[in-house]
């Protein structure tokens, strides 16, 4: 199954199916051992009852004795040899039990009873637990001894039970217990008590029956709760599902998820979903303008540099070779800004090399006459010695494009902090614009950048790399006047 829906309907449809199937076999089995138990002490309760009043009576005077009881619970009294001495009413006259005439349980040997209590003839031992497993119970009246067996007995024309023979059938079952015990007069004795266990067989029968009906029902409206309760459940899913199958087609990147308000798990999911479309499409629209100003800056040095060519190519003698190796620089460096901002954009990491921070300044610095290099505090971080090399040219690009006449390069230690600061005397960045300048090709003066050759890319590189480095590039006011550009990474630890 491929559907989440109908594994879950499934799985839950099995869950209550075994709970079901294991509670109705417990249920059955603890009604039955109660219902027997119930009836086992009934029938012993009469047993020992009647056994006590026919210690107290004489054997000529047992007549209608066990018919006091009732008719729920019929009993008889019969001697060693079987015969019936007192019967109930529903019980026919005949011979007890001929293989359960005795407990079969060690007795006291009764008064009179010479051969140690033995009432029958055959060779059987007494055992020390009847029939059915149960250990005979100890009486609670002197010389009385229970035992106990589950039987079919017979069932007479006129509606009685036979106790004369419990092999024939067809029969109704019933649990006996026998009580020995002496007549007043010294007759040995058994008394059998016999209570019919078609009503717990009943009992179980219909609570079979019972669970046979109900548990397919409850399994089906199981199944049906289940699969509306997850459609429900799935429906913003495949609302969702549906929605990005729609964009991913249309490529329109400018619509969203439905967001359903119960806020849980598939509102968070859509939430999330609409925040990476969110991310995405800025991504896609920050590569648009990035591909269409490139184009554009592009576009100047070449027709530039190609006018000039053909210039050349037809007035060899008006060819500008300084003009050429200029625009040629321009393309070149313009080049190298793109790719290094394709690899950025790329998720590029920079090398975890240790970088002098005081040595690269005084490098870059000692190529340009109005820098002046001022150390505070030997500096040092890791990364990449030549993308932060490029932070720094682009900085004092900047500010020497800008300076009126000195720029000052700082370098210092703040804490766990290296600092290099670039500042200038020009006429600074206003606060409205600080955040705007280090947006890729935003230029404050257009004509005088691009004729300067700047392409609005250096700030946007220099803080897209000091943020790959753990860093940041920060602009403020200089004290000579004009802006100030910090670049401030983490400090190498020794």
């Amino acid at each position: 199954m491929r559907s989440v829906r109908a594994r879950a309907t499934l799985g839950a449809t099995l869950v209550v199916a075994a709970a079901l199937l294991l509670t109705g076999i417990l249920t059955i089995r603890v009604l039955e051992d109660r219902l027997l138990n119930t009836i086992q002490l009934r029938a012993e309760s009469t047993a020992l009852t009647v056994a006590a009043e026919v210690q107290g009576t004489a054997r000529r005077d047992l007549d209608g004795l066990a018919g006091v009881v009732g008719s729920e619970t019929p009993v008889q009294v019969v001697t060693r040899d079987g015969r019936v001495l007192a019967s109930s009413a529903t019980l026919a006259s005949e011979p007890a039990i001929a293989d359960f005439h005795r407990p079969r349980a060690a007795v006291p040997t009764p008064p009179g009873d010479a051969d140690g209590g033995d009432d029958d003839d055959d060779d059987d031992d007494d055992d020390d637990e009847s029939d059915d497993g149960r250990s005979p119970a100890a009486s609670p009246l002197p010389g009385l001894d229970i035992a106990s067996r589950t039987l079919t007995l017979p069932v007479t024309p006129d509606g009685g039970i036979s106790f004369g023979d419990a092999a024939s059938s067809p029969g109704e079952r019933f649990h006996v217990e026998a009580a020995r015990t002496v007549t007043a007069d010294g007759t040995p004795a058994v008394v059998y008590a016999a209570a019919s266990l078609s009503q717990e067989e009943e009992t179980v029968t219909n609570l079979t029956r019972l669970l046979l009906v109900g548990g397919p029902a409850v399994l089906v409206v199981v199944a049906l709760v289940t699969w509306l309760v997850t459609g429900r459940a799935l429906r913003p899913v495949e609302a969702i599902r549906a929605e990005l199958a729609a964009i991913t087609a249309g490529s329109d990147l400018h619509r969203r998820v439905p967001e359903p308000g119960t806020g849980d798990e598939i509102a968070r999911l859509a939430q999330t979903t609409n925040n990476t479309l969110d991310h995405l499409q800025r991504s896609v629209d920050r590569q648009r303008r990035f591909v269409a100003d490139a184009s554009h800056e592009l576009r100047s040095p070449i027709a530039s540099l190609r006018t000039q060519l053909e210039v050349a190519v037809a007035h060899p003698q008006l060819l500008d070779l300084p003009e050429v190796l200029h625009d040629a620089e321009r393309l070149q460096e313009l080049a190298a800004d793109l790719l290094l901002l394709a690899r950025l954009d790329a998720g590029e990491r920079p090398a975890s090399g240790r970088v002098d921070l005081t040595l690269l300044a005084h490098e870059h610095a000692a190529r340009r006459p109005i820098v002046d290099v001022v150390v505070h505090r030997p500096a040092e971080t890791n990364g990449s010695a030549s993308q932060l090399g490029q932070v720094l040219r682009n900085l004092l690009d900047n500010a020497e494009r800008h300076a009126a006449g000195r720029v000052t390069l700082t370098v210092g230690q703040e804490g766990t902090t290296a600092v290099v600061a670039v500042g200038d005397d020009g006429p600074g960045v206003p606060p409205a614009e600080r955040t705007r300048i280090f947006e890729r090709f935003v230029r404050l003066d257009d004509a005088r950048s691009r004729d300067d050759g700047g392409a609005g890319l250096g700030l946007a590189i220099a803080r897209d790399v000091a943020r790959r480095h753990g860093g940041d590039v920060v602009v403020s006011d200089a004290p000579e006047g004009g802006a100030r550009f910090e670049l401030r990474l983490p400090a190498a630890r020794d």
